[in-house]
Formats: structure tokens, sequence, C-alpha cells
């Protein structure tokens, strides 16, 4: 069976370890002298044998004493203490800053809560030269977490922060213990993210081998890392520095499947070396020879890509390269040019509050536009803004033509109307087209993502307008559950409504989004005599459709319908010759009339009313005056009945 070689997805240089060095050999050659470096500015012996013959030296901090003014000495990207910068600038060096961007980000956050008066919390090794310098911005006072211990007592508020190289889970237990002892704390989680690629990927790798190769410096943290990380998933994992390290009984040991992954510090040569040397079975000696040679790149091609297009740039020219990272300030890009390409966070993207991490991802070509040649890093400052804005506002005029409705979000309310955010592109809305009622109070729609129409667009170079409507939307609404609503109404239907109106007719009912006319005679079987004696605004009923006219878009509705016409069962209720209780309701010439319930009124007349001669009922009766009558004639299909008060007594 051939053995099977793989390559972690993540590994080798990372961009700001290259960054660093590319910086060095660029200052050599600008300076035409002698550099220095503080500390060796990569974790690899070959790399930095490869520096000292361009005229490129590490030193210690000590070393600094033999220094003289006009001496050029540059920051690795592990980066310094402010009392580093302090004592360089007082010896009157030429200080050139290679710290990588991720860790001057920590750099700031350690002094900007330091000064707040926060105790700053680090993840990571207290004595790797990162640690040591992010220690140095916060008055050297910073608590060190390490496997799993605090290097002292935490205080109630601390702000925590992670070396770019940590492992995630390290970074995850601190904050776990943090959150348990702190009252206050900040945490900011400050692993690179090529880091963790790195990390992710030699985890994966090594969960599927059956043996893993480490390359990179003995006393690189990144590397170390890496290889607990495959040590914990593959107990056949080796950490070695080259090819040449890889002891033979590894080689011959007969496993099937082996990975291979490096440090942050390991130059892509010595990764083919390695990848060479263990799948050696595979290939003849010829094979093997040439392919080294043809994977065996030159120190210089592989550190100074810079000189490989030296072309200019210059300020508003739009330009494509590669994502080589995505950071939490902003985009590193590889414009093929001898300055990387920088785009701050705040340039990104047109759209506010936008995930980075999510928009973007490392390798993918982007396109942005030059606004300054060179920042105090020395990259080339992009911008995606205006890009961005110019797509967005196609966009919205292709909305506009073909009358889409869209999402915006309101973003403020001001006198007239509403501010309202698509893509980041302002919008107005003006107040009148916000509901189809007016609003009151603009501002409780601040904040809230509504959807609109965009009614109104122009854009050239004397006036820029883009104006929206909601009530476009919410009339079409309304036109349409309208007429779903007519479609579903049928007559004599029961249907669940609200007194919308009250007048002396009758009153409104809305059922399903239609108002509906209960007349004053269909309110009850009884005699009412104004609807606001037995109804109320907003009242919720069941009402009975006995009329509707779709064309003319009228409703006729009755609650009496509801329930039995009295008068259906009146000659069973009111048998002749028994006497009932009534109640006197009105007065006419010939009589007065009782009613026995709501519905049914009966007619006491004149001459049934008393013994004694009377002219008027009224001389002897009062409006609703109880009274006792006897039943004399009951005719229901004419809606009559005869009463009688004085044959009662």
């Amino acid at each position: 069976m051939k053995k099977e070689i793989k390559l972690a997805d993540k590994a080798g240089f990372c961009f700001g370890v290259k960054r660093a060095v590319d910086e060095a050999l660029k200052f050599r050659e600008q300076y035409n002298k002698k550099i220095y470096t503080l500390g060796p500015l990569i974790h690899n012996s070959d790399a930095v044998n490869f520096l000292k013959d361009k005229d490129i030296y590490p030193i210690d901090i000590e070393e600094i004493e033999s220094l003289t003014k006009g001496d050029v000495i540059i920051i690795r990207s592990h980066g310094v203490s402010k009392s580093t910068y302090d004592l360089l600038e007082e010896k009157g060096l030429i200080v050139e800053d290679a710290t990588c961007p991720y860790v001057t980000n920590i750099q700031k956050k350690a002094q900007q809560y330091y000064d707040k008066g926060f105790r700053i919390v680090i993840v990571g090794d207290k004595d790797h030269p990162e640690v040591i310098g992010i220690n140095g911005w916060c008055n050297n006072s910073a608590i060190v977490y390490k496997n799993g211990e605090f290097s002292e007592t935490l205080p109630r508020r601390v702000c925590l922060v992670s070396q770019t190289t940590q492992k995630q889970a390290d970074f995850e237990k601190a904050v776990l213990e943090v959150s348990k002892t702190c009252k206050e704390f900040v945490v900011f989680n400050t692993i690179c993210s090529a880091t963790e690629e790195r990390q992710k990927s030699a985890f994966e790798l090594s969960k599927n081998v059956d043996a893993v190769v480490v390359i990179g410096g003995k006393h690189s943290s990144n590397t170390t890392k890496l290889y607990e990380i495959c040590k914990s998933n593959c107990e056949n994992t080796i950490h070695v520095e080259r090819a040449e390290e890889i002891p033979s009984e590894f080689l011959n040991s007969g496993y099937d499947n082996i990975g291979v992954t490096a440090g942050a510090s390991t130059p892509e040569w010595i990764i083919n070396e390695a990848l060479a040397k263990v799948g050696k079975d595979n290939n003849s000696d010829a094979d093997m020879k040439n392919h080294i040679e043809s994977n065996i790149v030159d120190m210089n091609d592989v550190l100074n890509y810079m000189d490989s297009n030296n072309s200019s740039v210059h300020i508003g020219e739009r330009i494509t390269g590669k994502i080589i990272s995505v950071a939490r300030e902003g985009l590193y890009v590889d414009l093929k040019y001898k300055d990387e390409g920088f785009i701050p966070r705040n340039e990104a993207s047109y759209e506010e509050e936008v995930d980075l991490k999510e928009k973007f991802r490392s390798g993918e070509e982007i396109e942005a536009q030059v606004i300054k040649i060179k920042n105090e890093h020395g990259n080339v400052v992009l911008s995606r803004v205006e890009l961005e804005k110019d797509k967005i506002k196609n966009e919205i005029e292709d909305i506009f033509k073909t009358e889409q409705v869209i999402e915006v979000k309101v973003s403020k309310a001001i006198n007239g109307g509403l501010i309202c955010k698509y893509k980041g592109v302002n919008v107005f809305l003006p107040a009148s087209l916000v509901d189809l009622k007016h609003v009151e109070d603009l501002s409780e729609y601040v904040n809230k993502t509504i959807e609109v129409k965009i009614i109104e667009f122009i854009d050239n170079e004397k006036k820029e307008k883009i104006v929206a409507s909601r009530k476009a939307i919410l009339i079409e609404d309304s036109i349409k559950n309208e007429e779903n609503s007519w479609n579903s109404i049928e007559e004599n239907g029961i249907y669940e409504g609200e007194v919308k109106r009250i007048s002396d007719f009758g009153a409104f009912v809305n059922i399903k989004g239609i108002d509906g006319l209960l007349h004053l005679s269909e309110i009850s079987w009884g005699k009412i005599n104004s609807p606001k004696e037995v109804l109320k605004i907003g009242e919720k009923l069941n009402v009975k459709v006995i009329n509707i006219d779709r064309e003319n878009k009228k409703l006729g509705l009755s609650i009496k319908e509801l329930t039995p016409n009295p008068w259906d069962n009146a000659h069973l209720n009111y048998p002749v010759g028994n006497i009932a209780l009534g109640k006197v309701v009105r007065f006419a010439d010939f009589g007065a009339f009782v009613e026995l319930e709501p519905g049914i009124d009966g007619l006491v007349h004149l001459s049934q009313i008393s013994h004694n001669k009377i002219n008027k009922p009224g001389e002897v009766l009062e409006i609703n005056e109880s009274v006792k009558v006897k039943i004399l004639d009951v005719k229901p299909e004419e809606k009559r009945i005869a009463l009688s008060i004085k044959a009662v007594e």
C-alpha cells in the first residue's frame, strides 16, 4: 500500500511574519546599510541566517547600548513595551515598526483599559516576547494565565486579552474562570484569525492520519501549540525544525497516512523538503531529486515578493487583490505590489454593523479603491465604501424600475419624515407615506425594520434623491385583504365583529376588515331609541349577514336575527284568558301599549284601562309603570295582542 502524505490546509508563513521580513528587506535596500532587529524576526534558523547574509542582524535589548545614533532597528512582529520604544528614541536610533497589526491592537486595548482602572489579564506565556510587550503597555502589572492557572489572585475588575498564538480552548477556560470570580470584566478574543485557522486545520488533519510531522522552530510558541494539538489526537506526532531532523525510525515505521503541518515562521521550501522526505518511498531517487529541486524556492523569492511587481499605485485607482487575513481592525490584501493593502473596518463595507469574518474570507479576491498611498505601517490604504455604494444605488434603481418591495431600517426621525437605510444608503420616507392614517409620533419607528416601495429615484451630479412609501404597500394590502374578505363573506353567515362607529340610525360593525351597517331596527326585537343604549365603540359581538351588495360594497348586519322571533311562539307563551305582568311603554289616543317581553307589545284599549271614564291613558297610567293585564286576544301573524287592565281589577 502506498504511503499517503497530507499537508494541512493552513500551514507555514502567516502574513504578520512575512510582512516583518519583507519590511526588513525593504529597509535594507532603502537605507543601504546594516539593519538590526530587536530579537529574531522569525523562529527559523535558516531564515535568520539568510537575513544575516543580507546584512540584517538580530540583537537583544541588552545590546542596544552598542548601537549609535542613526542606526536602523526594526521592531519585529511580536511588538515591544512602551518603555522600549522610549529607550530606542532616546538613543537616537531610526526605528521602523513591523509589529503585527493584531499585536498592536492588543497593546492598545491593554493601555486603554489599564487607564480606565481595569487590571489586565493576558492568556499566554509570561516569558514570550509578545506577552512581555503587551505587559509593557499596562505598567507591567498584568496577570498572566497559563496551563489553567493565574499568576496571582484576580481582582474585581479585569480586562482579558490573549496572546495571538494561544489555543482557543485555553482562552475559553480563562474566560470561564474570570466570569466566576470577577464582578466586572471585559473580554477581547485577540487570538489571531490566521492562528485559529492554522490550529483548526492541524486539529482536523491529526484526527485522520496515522502520524504527524510538525515543522517549526523549537522556541516558536505557535508551533508548540500546533504540536500539542496534534499530539492530543495522534500519539505518533513529532516536532522538527527541518527535514533532516525527521528520525529514520519514524520514516521506517510503516505509517500509511502521514500528516504535515508547519508553524507561522516556517518557509515554504522547508515544508517542501519535509514533504519530499516523508514521501520518499513513493518516489525514485531521481523523482525525489526533481521534486525537491522544483519545490525548493530561493529564500528571497519566498520572503521578498515585493520585487516581483514594483508598479506604482495612485489615489482613486481601483485595484483587485487577494485577502491575506481578515482581522478585527480590517482586511489585509495582497496587491502584488511592494506594499500590502489594508482596508480599515469602517472602509470595508458601506453597510452598517457588518461582521467582517462573515462577509469576507481569506483567499478571496476583492476589488477596492486606493485612498492613501501609505499609512504608518507602510500599507496602501484601500476602501470599498464608494464601490459598494455605487453597486447598492444601481440595485435600488432596478428595484425602483421593477416596483419591488424591500426592507429598510429606520435610523432617524426628522421633521417631515423618517431617514431609513438600505444596505447603508439613505432612503427618505415622508411622514404622509408612513401609514394609512396620520402618525403623531414618528420616533416609535426608529430602529424598526419595515417594508417600503421606492417611488422616486434621482442620482446624478446635481441631485441625489431616493424616496420611499410604506403607505403604498399598506393600500395594496388593504385592497387585497378587502377583496379576499368580500369573497369569503356569505349571506346568512355569522361572524364576529367590532363596533367602530355609532350613529342615530344604527352602528357600523367591522367584520374581516369590512364595515357593515347594523341598522337600529336590527339591533333588538324590542324597541330601542338609540344604538348607544345597548352598544359601545370597540365592543366585540356576533352578527348575522342579512344582505350583501358586492357591487356597491354594502353589507347589512343583524343581531336580532341571532335570537328567535318572539311572535313565533306568542300564542303558546300568552294564552287567552291568562293574567300577565307587563310594562307601560307608550301612549296613543286610543290606548296604551304594554311590553310583555322585548319585541312583543300588547294594546290596552282606552276602554279596557279603567272602570271609570277617562279621556287619555295618561290620566291613570305612567310610562315604565308595571301593570297586570288580562290577555283578551292573540294574533301572531298580525303581531297583535289585545290586553285589559280593568278585567284584572
